[in-house]
């Protein structure tokens, strides 16, 4: 990687990362803003360069490049990187889950969440997990309906291994602003609704990407997922 490839990452971070903390404190909930750097299709310097940064939470959609890269890593950095899945979890492929994130924000069955905790290991804390809602009524897109929250989360709940800490959603393509700006009010409601029965553990509002991070965070989300404003287009 060029030194070039490596300054733009790491002014990038620095851009979004001073964007979030005004957007944060514009917003009406005034909380801090989790940056994921979504580094999927993206190599494991362009991440050391960002870790090298002070970028920790890293967001992967593929299982095994993930892992491929999470234990590449183990190795080069002594970094205490979180690791987030964010990408459909096919029941084949919890185990590499449960061994390897510290996160999945991507849970809509309950054979998945049984299958996580079955599978994660002793020696590793809870894994920590987000409900996806698919709030858009998408065909072209994973989750829960709103109305199935509650009931999943109820299990996730009785999982020992698993540490419910909130609700992710990924909006459907070409809405217009009136459009997202009701689906992440939704999303917010919804969340809301969950701290009140569960409380201080539900703190964690994934939504957001580059394209509308602004209008998520002034809706109320605490997590933003931003690949291409950070790493630039994803290679092929």
């Amino acid at each position: 990687m060029t030194t070039k490839v490596s300054e733009k990452i790491t002014n990038n971070l620095a851009e979004v990362r001073q964007q979030l903390q005004i957007l944060a404190e514009q917003s009406p909930q005034e909380q801090s803003v989790q940056l994921l750097a979504v580094s999927k299709k993206h190599s494991l310097e362009a991440i050391k360069v960002a870790i090298a940064a002070g970028q920790m939470h890293f967001g992967e959609n593929y299982v095994q490049e993930a892992v491929d890269k999470i234990n590449q890593l183990k190795d080069q950095i002594t970094e205490p990187v979180q690791w987030h899945f964010i990408g459909p979890v096919q029941s084949n492929k919890t185990k590499d889950i449960a061994q390897h994130f510290n996160w999945v924000q991507s849970v809509e069955r309950e054979k998945v969440a049984r299958r996580l905790n079955e599978q994660r290991p002793d020696n590793l804390e809870q894994l920590n997990v987000l409900l996806q809602v698919n709030i858009d009524d998408d065909d072209n897109k994973s989750g829960l309906e709103p109305e199935q929250v509650n009931a999943l989360a109820d299990y996730v709940m009785s999982c020992p291994k698993l540490k419910l800490r909130g609700l992710m959603t990924i909006l459907k393509a070409d809405t217009t602003q009136q459009q997202r700006q009701q689906s992440f009010e939704r999303m917010f409601a919804l969340y809301q609704q969950l701290q009140q029965i569960y409380g201080e553990q539900i703190d964690t509002l994934s939504m957001g990407m580059s394209a509308d991070m602004r209008q998520a965070v002034r809706e109320g989300a605490n997590m933003v997922r931003i690949g291409t404003a950070i790493f630039g287009e994803r290679e092929s």
